[in-house]
């Protein structure tokens, strides 16, 4: 939106760029004045803040080609009309004045303004000329954290995009790569700041394995506990909890515990516990016996009996 005050703002000396500039080379410009400028590494400094300010509306104006069109029309004919050699005696004029002369009458001996020739820029006042109040851009920003704190949520500091560090407030419940918005916390704008959005990084755990809201766990139980069945304590995020191992479990078989997986603002997930069977590398004589006497009195028992048909194409 065209604003009243363009005509004595040089946009493109506030980002040191030539009138020609291309977009990428704005963009680049603005980048590098607002890490330098930018409040959050100037803290306590008004002057680097107005001048955080210039540079962002001056990027905000330049980088919409259509706001950027509209400044270099307005530059160029106030300037035109400003050099123009009105003669001596000539009473200075607003911009109605100015454009009287090459527009001519607008409807019932009205004069065109401005809002009559471009149709109206920015609508409220007279001419049309208020500039709306525009929000800051968002920045990027990255975190990385512990597989508790993912769960339990926690407050950290994130670094920025232009070297600085904010505060965040990081969600319980967040998962790796997700990315959490940190409002009012972006660049400044004239209608306030934008946001930080922050990519979260989570660290694996040596135990604990995130499946949605689910947590998965293995746990390795004896080949006695999974033939003849037992109870057994298993690690949860908060606390051990004792488990029933079912008689003649298999390794593989899963337990599932109810509400201690992760908890969210919409949902609760479960603890899911895997039984591994683990079986002892050497064996004394006596074990070794009864395992043979165990294989004796169970030679019945074929647990790869439908392998093979199951395996036929």
């Amino acid at each position: 939106m065209a604003s009243q005050d363009w005509l004595d703002k040089d946009f493109y000396a506030t980002l040191g760029v030539a009138k020609d500039a291309s977009a990428a080379d704005i963009k680049k410009a603005y980048r590098k004045l607002a890490r330098q400028y930018h409040p959050d590494a100037n803290q306590g400094d008004d002057a680097a803040e107005q001048r955080f300010k210039e540079i962002t509306e001056a990027n905000t104006v330049l980088s919409d080609p259509e706001q950027r069109q509209e400044y270099d029309q307005l530059r160029a004919m106030g300037s035109g009309a400003r050099f123009s050699g009105a003669g001596p005696g000539a009473q200075q004029g607003g911009f109605e004045d100015i454009f009287s002369g090459l527009f001519g009458q607008a409807g019932g001996g009205r004069q065109a303004g401005f809002g009559d020739i471009f149709g109206g820029f920015g609508g409220g006042g007279p001419g049309g000329f208020q500039q709306r109040p525009t929000k800051g851009a968002n920045i990027k920003g990255a975190v990385t954290i512990s597989f508790a704190e993912s769960i339990r949520g926690t407050t950290t500091q994130a670094a920025t995009s232009y070297g600085a560090v904010n505060e965040v407030r990081i969600p319980a419940g967040v998962k790796d790569g997700q990315t959490v918005r940190a409002k009012g916390k972006g660049q400044q704008g004239t209608g306030g700041r934008g946001d930080l959005m922050v990519k979260v990084s989570v660290k694996s755990h040596p135990v604990f394995e995130r499946d949605e809201n689910n947590i998965r766990l293995k746990v390795p139980v004896s080949f006695d506990e999974a033939v003849l069945g037992t109870t057994i304590e298993v690690p949860t995020l908060d606390s051990a909890v004792k488990i029933g191992v079912p008689a003649g479990s298999s390794s593989g078989r899963v337990l599932r515990l109810r509400g201690r997986g992760v908890k969210t603002a919409k949902q609760t997930g479960d603890l899911l516990v895997e039984l591994v069977i683990e079986v002892p590398e050497e064996l004394s004589d006596e074990a070794k016996a009864a395992v043979e006497a165990y294989q004796t009195a169970t030679q019945d028992f074929d647990p790869r009996a439908e392998l093979a048909q199951k395996a036929r194409l």
